[in-house]
């Protein structure tokens, strides 16, 4: 095999390695542990560089490995895989860097946290690199079982508690995606992903029982993709460390569940076929209610962190959306919110990991002031913000301005009404939050964390976000750039949509 059918392997292996050595390192090996996390952070970016220009010059990127009598582990690289993968990536290595100080002071093991970090890191650029569905669902379990001791990482009866809803939530839907693979590859033998769907040949013979398997494997994908109503378990799985939510919310577990979706959709079933079906249907009117609900659930919540969460709930629904719309210029919309919604949201929660950290604030009532005291982090929160809201030019607002026009362009106009009031119930759960952080009095002191020198937190803690917001806000500004997240939604939906 030649490096190309390598380069898939070692992208994975990168994160896989290091964390099964960091598992084994004793707890005071504190500069081995971070050196294996950022030197594998890094080496991963540079291998996914590689793996980005390969795939806009058309180099095919394809590991396979037989496990069973026809069954293969397959990892191979299109556009999508590239998109998922490099964000994954960023996303790692800004979280990892966040999370070595954010933990500094903790008194669980930080070696088995960073151990199952980089193996969650793993099962996230597994699931985005599977050639087929096999492959997908081994890596969609293994993200369920080395996310479950992050769930719980404090040990507390409080987390003990969200990490049993989790794994209820996440293995029932878990065992109605695999009853739904095994009887798909027990109707028609292949399940690998193809450009356009591989079912044309069987939809007149096997309609009915494709409607069936459909609906199990969105089912089992909805639980991580936080479809109402099996959205249940996020809001609880907010008592995890800041870096555990940012990465179930922004780079990992719900985005596992929105690739699962375009992947079902657009490489298993195929939107031509799953339009004759009538399967988008309810794809759509699921995610339109998931959205307004959502929105509506984060207006009255005063912990930070539980308004962020209901808040994720909407926006990762405006995936499904653009999915379920039928037009290539909603897809774009929502294959670019992929991306998008992943750089606004880890953004808030990291700033939000400060503000508990620094200063002991969890609650948004407690914040008047706090942009006074923290300046850059509430500047970070504030772009995070406005983006959320779609205000231009950040990129919520080329994620939305995709979807409304792919809306009007399919013939529905009902989706303006939808994003409006989206943005609306954003702009009401976000503004107040703004306009107390900058412009109210402090109602007293703040607790703050010693030894934080001359920046307004740990510089480690501070950058992240920073970056984060900046990256969010050249999505927007730069969005027609080569290499931009919406050029490179922009590939993946004329692809899908090929005569």
């Amino acid at each position: 095999m030649t490096f190309d059918n390598w380069l898939p392997l070692l992208i994975l292996l990168t994160s896989l390695l290091p964390g099964i050595v960091i598992f084994v390192l004793p707890e005071e090996r504190v500069r081995w542990r971070t050196t294996l996390n950022m030197g594998g952070a890094i080496l991963k970016l540079g291998l996914i560089g590689i793996m980005i220009w390969g795939v806009r010059h058309e180099h095919v990127y394809d590991f396979r490995m037989p496990i069973l009598p026809n069954i293969e582990l397959v990892l191979n690289a299109d556009a999508m895989s590239v998109m998922m993968t490099a964000l994954s990536g960023v996303l790692w290595f800004l979280t990892t860097l966040y999370a070595i100080a954010y933990l500094e002071t903790s008194p669980q093991s930080r070696s088995r946290f960073f151990g199952f970090f980089s193996l969650c890191v793993s099962s996230t650029v597994g699931i985005a690199l599977a050639g087929n569905l096999i492959t997908f669902i081994m890596f969609y379990e293994m993200l369920t079982l080395t996310t479950y001791p992050l769930v719980v990482f404090r040990g507390t009866p409080e987390s003990m508690r969200a990490g049993r809803i989790y794994i209820a939530y996440t293995f029932g839907g878990g065992a109605a995606f695999l009853i739904g693979v095994a009887w798909l590859k027990a109707l028609v033998g292949s399940v690998a992903f193809t450009e356009g769907g591989m079912l044309a040949p069987y939809v007149g013979a096997y309609a009915t029982q494709l409607r069936f398997i459909f609906f199990l494997m969105i089912s089992g994908l909805g639980v991580k993709a936080a479809l109402v109503p099996l959205h249940g378990w996020l809001p609880k799985a907010m008592v995890a460390p800041a870096p555990v939510s940012a990465l179930l919310h922004a780079g990992a577990v719900v985005k596992a569940g929105a690739c699962g979706l375009v992947r079902v959709v657009y490489d298993v079933y195929g939107i031509e076929f799953s339009g004759e079906l009538g399967l988008l249907q309810p794809l759509t009117a699921a995610a339109a209610f998931t959205i307004i609900y959502g929105s509506v659930r984060a207006l009255f919540q005063d912990e930070l962190k539980k308004r962020l969460a209901f808040s994720t709930v909407s926006q990762v629904s405006y995936i499904a959306l653009g999915v379920g719309i039928l037009g290539p210029i909603a897809t774009i919309g929502g294959i670019v919110h992929l991306v998008n919604q992943g750089l606004m949201k880890i953004t808030l929660f990291f700033c939000a990991g400060n503000f508990a950290e620094t200063l002991g604030v969890h609650h948004i009532s407690h914040m008047n002031g706090i942009g006074r005291r923290m300046p850059l982090t509430m500047a970070a929160f504030t772009l995070g913000s406005l983006g959320m809201i779609g205000v231009p030019p950040m990129a919520g607002f080329i994620s939305k301005w995709y979807l409304g026009t792919g809306g009007l362009t399919a013939g529905k106009p009902w989706v303006i009404a939808i994003l409006v009031a989206s943005s609306l119930l954003n702009a009401a759960y976000f503004l107040p939050i703004i306009y107390r952080a900058w412009f109210r009095e402090p109602a007293g002191s703040w607790s703050a964390r010693p030894s934080i020198g001359a920046l307004e937190t740990h510089w480690m803690l501070l950058f992240p976000p920073l970056i984060t917001a900046l990256l969010a806000l050249l999505a927007g500004l730069l969005a027609d750039a080569p290499f931009s997240p919406l050029e490179w939604a922009r590939l993946i939906t004329a692809r899908e949509y090929r005569p």
